[in-house]
C-alpha cells in the first residue's frame, strides 16, 4: 500500500460537508478536515486558580505555552474551489512587530478573505505579502494591531537540530485553536515534495501530533524557538501517526525575507535529477562502502551542470560503467540530495557560481557550475 503524505490545513465547504483535496506530485494528497465557517474565539481567559505543578517538566511546558501561545495565531481563510466556496482554517506565528505572519501557502492559497484570531480574543483582517508554493510557505500582514501587542516568536539555527531533541507544536487541529502537543524530533535532512514538483531540503520529521488545521503553526523547542513550520504528515487515515513534518527554520527565514523585500522567491537551478548511494552502486563501481553523496541520475544537457560537464550515467547493456557522484558543494560535504537541495536554496542565488567536488572514475574532479533561476 502507498504512503500518502497530506497537508494539513483544516476547511469546511460552505456548500456541504464534503472534502477538499488536491493532487501534490507523486501520491501527495491535500487533507482537509472539517471546521466551523467562522474565525474561532480565544480560549476565555477566566480566572483560575494558580497550577499545581507535580514535575519540572509540568511547570517547564506550562512556561512555555504560557509565553508562546500569544505569537501564534489562527487564520481562517475563504477560498473557491472546483467544489464551490468554502473555508480553510490554519495556524500561522508573529515574525515582526511590523505584523507580519508567516503561515503556509496552501493555507492561503486561492484566499478570498484572511480573518486572523490572536490569543488575547482580537480578530483582525489580514492580507497577502508573498506565497512560494515551492517551500510551501507565506507570509500575510496585519495592520491593525498595535507593535507592542505583537510578539514575535525568534527562528532557530538549524544546524542546532538533533534527533531526540524534545519540541513542541502550537497550532489548530481539527480547528482546536492552541492546542499544544509534544513530542521529540525523530529525524533531520528528510525531503519532502513541495507544491510546484521540487522537493525540500532537510525537512525535520516529528512524532509530535500534527493534524489537519496545525498547517502553518510553529514547531518549538524548549527556549521557545521555532525549529520549523509544520507542514506535512504521513498517514493513510488523514490524521496523525506520529510522522509529521516541518519545513526547516534557516528556509523559512531566507523565504520569509524575500517575500517581506520582493513579493516572492527566486532560487537557483543546476538541472539535474540524482538520488542516494545504494549497495549495487558500491558493488558494480568498487566504491568504498563509506561512499557518501549525491549520484546524478540525470543532467539536463543546456543546463547549468550540463554545460559545466556534468554527465549522466554511463551504461553498457545493463552493467552500470560510470556515473557523477557530488560529494561535495562549495567544500561543504554532501551525506545526500537532501543536503544539496537545502544548500542550493538556502545559501546560493541565481547567477552565482559554485563549485562541486564530484567522483568520477575513481578520479576526484572539481567543476565550477554557475547557477540559473529555477524554472
Amino acid at each position: 500500500m502507498k504512503r500518502q503524505s497530506h497537508r494539513i490545513a483544516a476547511a469546511g465547504l460552505l456548500l456541504g460537508a464534503m472534502l477538499l483535496a488536491f493532487a501534490m506530485g507523486t501520491a501527495v494528497v491535500a487533507s482537509h478536515a472539517l471546521a466551523p465557517a467562522r474565525a474561532l474565539p480565544a480560549p476565555a481567559q477566566q480566572a483560575t486558580a494558580a497550577p499545581t505543578f507535580t514535575t519540572d517538566s509540568e511547570r517547564l511546558l506550562n512556561s512555555l505555552y504560557t509565553t508562546t501561545a500569544p505569537s501564534v495565531v489562527l487564520i481562517s481563510v475563504e477560498v473557491v474551489s472546483n467544489q464551490g466556496q468554502g473555508e480553510s482554517t490554519g495556524s500561522g506565528f508573529v515574525l515582526d512587530q511590523q505584523g507580519h505572519i508567516v503561515t503556509n501557502h496552501h493555507v492561503v492559497e486561492s484566499a478570498r478573505n484572511i480573518a486572523v484570531s490572536f490569543f488575547d480574543g482580537r480578530i483582525v483582517r489580514g492580507e497577502v505579502v508573498g506565497t512560494d508554493p515551492d517551500s510551501d510557505l507565506a507570509v500575510i500582514q496585519v495592520n491593525d494591531v498595535p507593535a507592542e501587542d505583537l510578539r514575535p516568536l525568534p527562528l532557530a539555527d538549524s544546524s542546532s537540530i538533533f534527533v531526540g531533541q524534545e519540541v513542541l507544536a502550537i497550532g489548530a487541529p481539527f480547528g482546536q485553536a492552541w492546542t499544544l502537543t509534544t513530542g521529540i524530533v525523530s529525524a533531520i535532512d528528510r525531503s519532502i515534495q513541495g507544491l510546484s514538483g521540487f522537493s525540500i531540503g532537510q525537512a525535520i520529521q516529528t512524532d509530535a501530533a500534527i493534524n489537519p488545521g496545525n498547517s502553518g503553526g510553529p514547531l518549538l523547542n524548549l527556549q521557545g524557538e521555532v525549529i520549523g513550520v509544520n507542514s506535512q504528515i504521513i498517514s493513510r487515515s488523514r490524521s496523525s501517526s506520529g510522522v509529521g513534518f516541518a519545513i526547516p527554520a534557516d528556509l523559512v527565514d531566507r523565504v520569509a525575507q524575500d517575500l517581506i523585500k520582493h513579493g516572492s522567491v527566486e532560487y537557483s537551478y543546476m538541472g539535474i535529477s540524482g538520488g542516494e548511494i545504494t549497495l549495487g552502486i558500491i558493488e558494480e563501481l568498487g566504491l568504498p562502502n563509506t561512499t557518501r553523496g549525491v549520484v546524478v541520475s540525470r543532467v539536463e544537457p543546456r543546463g547549468p551542470a550540463g554545460l559545466a560537464g556534468l554527465r549522466d550515467p554511463q551504461v553498457a547493456g545493463q552493467r552500470l560503467q560510470s556515473v557523477d557522484i557530488i560529494t561535495a558543494i562549495d567544500g561543504t560535504p554532501l551525506e545526500g540530495m537532501p543536503a544539496l537541495i537545502a544548500y542550493l536554496a538556502n545559501y546560493t542565488v541565481p547567477g552565482q557560481t559554485i563549485t562541486l567536488t564530484v567522483l568520477r572514475d575513481g578520479q576526484t574532479v572539481q567543476l565550477p557550475v554557475t547557477l540559473s533561476t529555477r524554472p
